[in-house]
């Protein structure tokens, strides 16, 4: 008996809720699987993350002591006595005893870096050897360093011979403990004038001391540590039977020839990490065994599928006591509808079809209902909008909803009004007999609100027409990116008022101004007011717009353009440079001054833009853009005459800055690294100092200079430009005009007295240079001044 009762009862309720519910049974099935997933990948991150901070604790291990061995390296090498060895033109009979002061500045070396085990320098030139305390030919340096028997002296000369100018690699060493090897830091010499090759600077650290630096990773999680330098090649490794020439083992996977292919694949079973490091270019890699987060994996598995049985097992008594208990209600529904019909009740076995046909019932009464509302709908609307234009905003009202309920489209939050007056409104109601004052205006009323919507919609706004205080106005929702809204409005009211002519009626329009959100409609009916306000002014059936009668300031201050040509040579001075920062902030002050202003033209702003703009093409083409790239790209130029603000334009104007003053500073960089810093700065300011002492001299030019010092005038110029930004000439130029200013302010002197002062024998010479560089001639800079 119940079997057929449930049979019959198939298309009931019920059993949909248990199907849906038991296919809802596997979700937390897929859950625990992504959660396995995620915990899986989880493990493996965190298991790296801890072998990545000992990698980088082991980096900063090894990275100390190399540190040490660049310093070292450093001082040697900028060692005066050593460049005075190396690189002075002295008699050679004077080399031994200067060979002699350096190995004794080694003494103090050795005591200050007692981590270093040996360090010592090659001496080309006189083929020797200079260690602490000692000078030796270089055979025999060799026997007393390097001849362990793991490298040849031919082998040991090749390695200082590499024209790399710093390098690490793995050398024999005999002092070195158990290991007899020690890394070595290697760096060559600047050539000499004559492009020969000068010496060689070898710091060494026993590899015992970086070996420390592996217990603790190793002992850890038994990975696999190598250090590999600027080749890829191994330096050092806890690999048995792993250097810089063989590997076996495990790293045979990961060798090219001599070279460790950091992206070749990682090898079935073990896990491939590594760092690098910024203080000495060595790369530091780590070989894992899978093993260490698999084994920890199997045990989530485990912990999942124990979890998903007891998941299906308790969803399902869950789901059938749930499903009962939600079951009740619909029952209890259902029983309430079918009492008045038990007929009903052996017919329709689901119980949502019945609830529908009872919906289908209700809301047939209710759409009888609304068609009674729909009637009173338009009252509601003009109410609300009525409310809107007075200001009257109540926060508990969804205006949004309440739109779309009245039919009324919300194309953005952007509003302005319209307001319309019948000044005929009397003549217009003698000419429609047989209606009373009511419907006479709705008459009215309605031919304005058609017309005024419809040309609204054909500029792809929306307008609502209501009557407020004897006036139509029309709140008229302006349409996304409108370029010119109060054109298009005096468009609208100019035709509506043209087409309205024909019905004999004259209308006056005023037009406010745009508001944005439900509170700025308000604000714009109330300038449509008082715009509306001014017909006694200008007189009636016109079109009267809030922004022409709006009153400002009688007077508005001016303020002037800031960009001398003395602040645009300074601007140009940072430029070269490269110093960004400095050109940055003194072009910030430039454009401060100008824009802080209250009053500055939107014409003036964008000329002080594009003569910043000028500015730094000049400083670039002074420097020489090497390809080009900078000069004849116009992409930036359109780019910032496409945008639209100031602020725009300044960040634009910004990252160009940045652009130049990387690209000066790249070949500033270039330049010294080329003609070596320390003596350029030196012969750099001796020619300052030379042309300060004697600026007065009317013979003194780039090619006395040059003579002066022994060199050639324009390729003093040039060196001199490398480090100033400027050439000898216009150094020379600036510096008599800046001493000539002066004399000028005293006003005693002539032109004429003043020019031979300074070092210029012709007058017009003088006044020709001092407008160059100043913009203005002597004669107006003593009136100024």
């Amino acid at each position: 008996m119940n079997l057929q009762y449930l049979w019959r009862k198939r298309k009931s309720i019920v059993v949909t809720w248990l199907i849906s519910y038991s296919v809802v049974l596997f979700v937390p099935i897929v859950i625990s699987l992504i959660i396995y997933s995620q915990a899986s990948h989880a493990l493996k991150g965190e298991i790296h993350r801890a072998n990545d901070s000992l990698l980088k604790q082991m980096r900063y291990t090894i990275d100390n002591q190399i540190e040490l061995m660049k310093r070292l390296s450093m001082e040697i090498t900028w060692n005066s006595k050593l460049q005075g060895l190396v690189y002075s033109s002295k008699p050679s009979k004077e080399a031994p005893f200067t060979a002699y002061q350096l190995v004794n500045d080694f003494r103090l070396y050795k005591t200050s870096y007692a981590s270093i085990d040996e360090f010592y320098v090659v001496w080309n030139r006189d083929g020797s050897v200079l260690r602490p305390g000692n000078v030796r030919d270089m055979e025999t340096a060799f026997h007393a360093v390097h001849n362990t028997g793991g490298l040849t002296y031919l082998q040991w000369l090749d390695v200082l011979r590499r024209p790399v100018q710093e390098r690490f690699v793995l050398l024999p060493h005999q002092d070195a403990a158990q290991t007899q090897t020690s890394i070595a830091h290697i760096t060559q010499l600047p050539k000499d004038l004559n492009g020969e090759d000068t010496g060689t600077v070898v710091v060494l650290a026993n590899t015992a001391r970086f070996l420390e630096a592996f217990k603790n990773i190793s002992g850890f999680n038994g990975g696999k540590l190598l250090i590999l330098n600027q080749n890829d090649e191994i330096l050092l490794s806890n690999v048995p039977g792993s250097s810089a020439t063989q590997a076996e083992g495990l790293l045979e996977p990961f060798m090219d020839g001599e070279r460790f292919r950091l992206d070749a694949e990682p090898v079935k079973g073990s896990e491939l990490m590594s760092i690098h490091s910024a203080v000495s270019g060595l790369k530091y890699v780590l070989i894992l065994p899978s093993s260490l987060y698999w084994k920890k994996a199997e045990y989530i598995r485990s912990f999942t599928y124990i979890s998903i049985i007891i998941s299906l097992i308790g969803a399902g008594v869950l789901t059938w006591f749930f499903m009962r208990r939600n079951y009740s209600p619909i029952q209890q529904l259902v029983q309430s509808l079918t009492d008045k019909n038990a007929q009903e009740e052996h017919t329709e076995w689901n119980e949502l079809r019945l609830i529908q046909r009872a919906i289908l019932n209700v809301r047939s009464e209710k759409d009888e209902i609304a068609l009674q509302l729909q009637k009173h709908q338009q009252v509601l609307r003009s109410n609300m909008i009525n409310r809107l234009l007075k200001g009257k905003l109540d926060p508990l009202v969804p205006y949004e909803e309440a739109f779309k309920s009245f039919h009324m489209k919300q194309l953005s939050d952007q509003f302005a009004v319209i307001l319309f007056v019948v000044e005929n409104d009397e003549n217009l109601y003698a000419k429609l007999p047989g209606m009373d004052d009511n419907e006479q205006s709705k008459l009215i009323q309605f031919i304005i609100g058609n017309v005024v919507e419809e040309l609204a919609a054909e500029r792809q706004h929306a307008g609502y027409v209501v009557e407020v205080d004897d006036m139509m106005v029309c709140l008229v929702n302006l349409a996304p990116s409108t370029e010119n809204e109060q054109q298009e409005l005096h468009e609208i009211a100019s035709v509506a008022q043209d087409f309205l002519k024909r019905y004999e009626m004259d209308i006056t329009v005023s037009i406010s101004g745009q508001h944005f959100s439900w509170p700025g409609i308000g604000l714009a009916y109330q300038e449509a007011v008082d715009a509306m306000e001014y017909k006694m002014v200008l007189g009636k059936r016109g079109i009267i717009a809030y922004q022409e009668i709006r009153r400002y300031p009688a007077e508005q201050s001016q303020h002037g353009y800031y960009y001398p040509l003395q602040t645009e040579q300074q601007l140009i001075n940072f430029i070269k440079t490269g110093d960004f920062e400095q050109a940055s902030a003194f072009m910030n002050e430039i454009t401060t001054r100008n824009f802080s202003q209250p009053v500055m033209s939107l014409t003036l702003a964008r000329c002080l833009i594009f003569n910043l703009a000028g500015t730094m093409m000049k400083a670039i083409h002074e420097l020489g853009d090497g390809d080009g790239s900078l000069l004849e790209n116009p992409l930036w130029m359109d780019k910032m005459m496409a945008y639209d603000t100031l602020q725009e334009m300044q960040e634009e104007l910004h990252l160009l800055l940045q652009e130049v003053c990387d690209c000066a500073a790249a070949k500033r960089a270039y330049n010294v690294s080329r003609e070596r810093e320390g003596s350029l700065r030196d012969l750099t300011n001796n020619v300052a100092r030379h042309i300060e002492e004697n600026f007065q001299d009317i013979n003194l030019n780039v090619n006395a200079i040059g003579e002066h010092f022994e060199l050639k005038g324009s390729y003093l110029s040039k060196l001199f430009k490398s480090q100033t930004g400027e050439g000898i000439l216009d150094y020379i130029h600036k510096y008599r005009i800046e001493q000539a200013k002066p004399i000028m302010r005293g006003k005693r002197e002539s032109i004429t007295e003043i020019s031979r002062l300074v070092g210029y024998n012709d007058a017009a010479t003088f006044i020709r240079v001092f407008k160059k560089y100043e913009g203005i001639t002597p004669g107006k800079y003593k009136e100024l001044y």
